[in-house]
C-alpha cells in the first residue's frame, strides 16, 4: 500500500485564488522552508501573502541564511503575477521576483526567485538592524511531497475545538495544511552558487487571518532519510490557565506506508533568548503509545524583532497589535534514535519574556 500523499484532500484546494476575493481581508498564501542535507544553506521561510485589499501587489518574504551568520533578506510588496499556469488552471502564486507553482497537486511544487535581497546577519537582526547593501540573489527549488499533509485540527478533537471556538482559529488564518517534501535546487548569492538536495516544508493557507492577541508559539517539523517525520504547532500556556492549541504528529515511513500518528508536544523549546545559532531546540512528543524524544540544535536563523517592514500585511499587523511578539525562523539539526536530518523551527514570544545572549 503506497502512501496517500493527498491525505484525502480535494486536489482543487491546491489551486490559488484565480481572482481577487470579494472580502478585502481574505488571504491566499504559499510558503516553503528548505534546508540542504549538509546544513550548508537554508531558506527559513520563503513566502507570499496575497491580501485581497492589496491584490495588485502581494507581500513577498525572502530569507536566505548560512551557518556562518550571513543572511540575505527581503520584505516588499511585489507586482502580482497572473494565477493561471500552463494548463490554464490557477496554479501560480507569484509577486515581484518570487513565484510558486503547483505542477501536480500533492506531488510536485516549484519555487523560484530572481531579484535583490538585503545583505545582513543573524547578529544584526537580533539587534533590530535590517539595513545593508542590496545583493543579487536567485534560487530554484523543486519539491516532491514525501509525507501525507497535516491539516491543523484533523488529528485531535481538542485541537479542532480550539480552532473553532477560540482565538487560535483567528491566529491560524483559516483552512491550513502543511506537507513535508524532498527538495533539489540551487541558491545563488552574488557570484557564489550552491546546488543542493535536501528537505523542506510547504504550507497552504486561505482565509481571513487576525493576529491581535497573539502571545507566542513554537512550531517544528523535519523529514528524516528513512522516511520518518514529525511536526507540531503549539501555543504556550496562557496566564488565565485556559487550554491552548497543541497538536502534532509523527510519521513512520520506514516501510513506505502509514498515516500520521497524532501527537502533542510536552516539552517545547519556547523562545526565551535571542541567539544566532547553536541553541538547544530539542523536543518531546507524546503519542498514545508513549513519548518520542528528538534532539535539536539551531544551525542558522533569522529574526524579526520589531516588525516594522513596509509590507502591506505588516503595517496592518502593527495596527492590530503594536507590540507583536519577536519572531525567530531557523534551520535545525535534528537527531532521532541515531538518525540525523535538518528541518525547520519557528517560534515567537513577547520581548519582555526574552533575554538576549550573543
Amino acid at each position: 500500500m503506497a502512501i496517500d500523499l493527498t491525505g484525502g484532500i480535494d486536489p482543487a484546494r491546491e489551486q490559488v485564488f484565480a481572482h481577487r476575493p470579494d472580502d478585502p481581508e481574505m488571504r491566499d498564501s504559499v510558503s516553503f522552508w528548505v534546508v540542504d542535507d549538509r546544513g550548508e544553506v537554508g531558506l527559513p521561510r520563503i513566502g507570499i501573502e496575497a491580501v485581497a485589499a492589496n491584490w495588485d501587489a502581494h507581500d513577498v518574504q525572502v530569507n536566505v541564511a548560512f551557518p556562518d551568520g550571513r543572511v540575505y533578506r527581503l520584505r516588499e510588496n511585489g507586482q502580482s503575477w497572473p494565477a493561471q499556469g500552463p494548463d490554464g488552471c490557477p496554479t501560480v502564486l507569484g509577486a515581484g521576483g518570487l513565484g510558486f507553482r503547483c505542477v501536480e497537486p500533492f506531488d510536485t511544487w516549484t519555487m523560484s526567485y530572481d531579484g535583490k535581497a538585503v545583505q545582513t546577519s543573524s547578529t544584526d537582526l537580533i539587534d533590530g538592524k535590517k539595513d545593508g547593501p542590496l545583493v543579487d540573489v536567485s534560487f530554484h527549488v523543486e519539491a516532491k511531497m514525501a509525507v501525507p499533509p497535516w491539516v491543523q485540527g484533523a488529528l485531535s478533537a481538542e485541537a479542532d475545538e480550539r480552532l473553532k471556538t477560540s482565538i487560535e482559529g483567528n491566529l491560524m488564518g483559516g483552512p491550513r495544511y502543511e506537507q513535508l517534501f524532498r527538495a533539489t535546487g540551487a541558491v545563488k548569492v552574488g557570484g557564489d552558487e550552491h546546488e543542493f538536495v535536501g528537505t523542506g516544508l510547504r504550507i497552504r493557507r486561505q482565509g481571513v487571518r487576525k493576529l491581535a492577541g497573539f502571545w507566542g508559539h513554537s512550531w517544528q517539523s523535519a523529514l528524516f532519510p528513512s522516511g520518518r517525520a514529525f511536526g507540531y504547532i503549539a501555543y504556550p500556556p496562557r496566564p488565565d490557565g485556559e487550554p491552548t492549541f497543541n497538536e502534532g504528529y509523527i510519521f513512520d515511513g520506514l516501510d513506505g506506508t502509514g498515516d500520521l500518528i497524532p501527537a502533542r508536544v510536552v516539552e517545547a523549546p519556547w523562545l526565551t533568548r535571542l541567539q544566532p545559532a547553536g541553541e538547544d531546540a530539542s523536543l518531546v512528543l507524546e503519542t498514545a503509545s508513549g513519548t518520542v524524544h528528538i534532539d535539536g540544535e539551531t544551525i542558522l536563523s533569522t529574526h524579526d524583532i520589531y516588525h516594522d517592514d513596509k509590507m502591506y500585511s505588516t503595517q496592518a499587523l502593527k495596527q492590530e497589535m503594536p507590540s507583536f511578539p519577536a519572531l525567530q525562523q531557523a534551520g535545525v539539526r535534528y537527531r532521532w534514535d541515531g538518525e540525523e536530518t535538518f528541518g525547520m523551527l519557528e517560534r515567537s514570544n513577547p520581548l519582555d519574556k526574552i533575554a538576549t545572549s550573543q
